[in-house]
């Protein structure tokens, strides 16, 4: 099977697809969507296209994989010569090197700014992930157009006839079940009036409670973009760069969720419109000078007070647990209890699980931070308001 366009395989639901599709718009890729827009065929073949991928272990995260990496269920791109990529940062590298568009790199070129972009693009797909997620899934839980009813319509030509309802009742079950997996606990004995216990936001014993916590950091972040938003249309100036794709990706994931669509166009509406005209695709039209702005301070701050502390934390729990020859991480041994650790964000103790990808994106981060010259750390600190951010990698300085 040979396609003259690039496939990206997922749903609407997830915010890594959405950040997927935003970047090929901008580097002018065309593409579509499946199963939403593929015949029962053509999707039964993507689908056992994208598994062996998974099976042989040749799906691919541009350049090379690590060790480290887990396969995501979705999404996934298929290009046309029916190679299966995955990894949405991964991917704007790689598009960066094959579709560069004329508009300009989605991952900037000078080195300060090319920091910042990665550290926003890395802070939103992993901190920011825990904010929307449970936001659609405690904030929006009350709403009548479930998530799983949604997913499912998307899927009827993938899903067997009749099986709507079952799955979209699984699933919604199951991403309720994961929250607190994705550092949403919810306080003992929570409940919400007429919302069946199924679907109830659970507590976990011996996991304290975020809801507060991830409420307080969706604020501040919502805050620091609007105020960015109000000087230039885009995070980095005047053109979209991979940071919007990002941030786009996790926060336009509420946008189809009722009750926390609502919340944010109120918090937020220049951020709002913001994200509604991506999802039109009116950022492709954007062209112009990169520039790091002094209102950047505030949303790196909220990322420096929670992502960052975040995956340090992670990373180290991982070093003592392998020492020890601990063999099971990630959701697996969440499940079972095991490679457990704890910590402290924005005064409020958690509970969470080591991540091994995170433990990839942190590396990764730190060694960006550690090859920066002189010169594009101290425009990095600046802008950070002077923060000690060699104490924040575990980096010391050059010479």
């Amino acid at each position: 099977m040979k396609t003259a366009t690039h496939i990206v395989w997922g749903p609407e639901l997830s915010p890594f697809l959405l950040k997927i599709e935003s970047l090929l718009a901008q580097a002018d890729v065309p593409f579509r969507r499946l199963p939403r827009d593929g015949t029962r065929l053509e999707n039964l073949r993507v689908s056992m296209l994208v598994e062996r991928a998974r099976r042989r272990r040749t799906a691919l995260r541009p350049p090379a994989n690590d060790d480290l990496d887990e396969y995501p269920l979705v999404p996934f791109l298929i290009t046309p010569e029916q190679q299966v990529l995955y990894d949405s940062s991964a991917l704007a590298r790689w598009l960066d090197q094959h579709h560069c568009g004329a508009a300009g790199s989605l991952v900037p070129v000078d080195p300060a700014a090319r920091f910042i972009c990665i550290f926003l693009d890395e802070a939103f797909d992993e901190f920011g992930l825990y904010m929307v997620h449970h936001n659609r899934w405690t904030l929006a839980a009350g709403d009548n157009d479930h998530p799983g009813r949604r997913l499912a319509r998307e899927y009827a030509r993938q899903l067997p006839p009749g099986l709507g309802r079952v799955f979209a009742n699984w699933f919604e079950r199951r991403q309720v079940r994961r929250l607190p997996y994705l550092f949403s606990v919810a306080p003992s004995g929570y409940s919400v009036p007429g919302l069946a216990r199924a679907l109830t936001p659970p507590s976990r014993a011996g996991f304290p409670a975020t809801h507060q916590l991830l409420e307080q950091s969706w604020q501040r972040t919502l805050a620091s973009i609007e105020a960015i938003l109000e000087q230039q249309p885009f995070l980095l100036g005047q053109r979209f760069t991979l940071a919007d794709a990002s941030a786009y990706g996790q926060l336009s994931m509420n946008l189809t969720d009722g009750a926390a669509a609502r919340r944010l166009r109120e918090l937020a509406p220049r951020t709002f419109a913001w994200l509604a005209s991506i999802r039109e695709r009116r950022h492709v039209e954007s062209k112009g000078e990169l520039s790091l702005s002094p209102l950047l301070a505030a949303l790196l701050d909220v990322f420096i007070d929670t992502f960052a502390p975040l995956m340090r934390a992670n990373e180290a729990a991982y070093e003592r647990l392998k020492n020890a020859s601990a063999m099971s991480f990630n959701e697996k041994a969440f499940d079972a209890g095991v490679s457990l650790y704890d910590g402290e964000l924005l005064g409020e103790p958690y509970r969470s699980v080591v991540k091994t990808f995170q433990v990839r994106v942190w590396r990764e981060l730190r060694g960006e931070w550690a090859s920066l010259g002189s010169e594009a750390r101290g425009r990095v600190v600046a802008l950070a308001g002077g923060r000690d951010l060699d104490a924040v990698f575990g980096v010391a300085a050059p010479g």
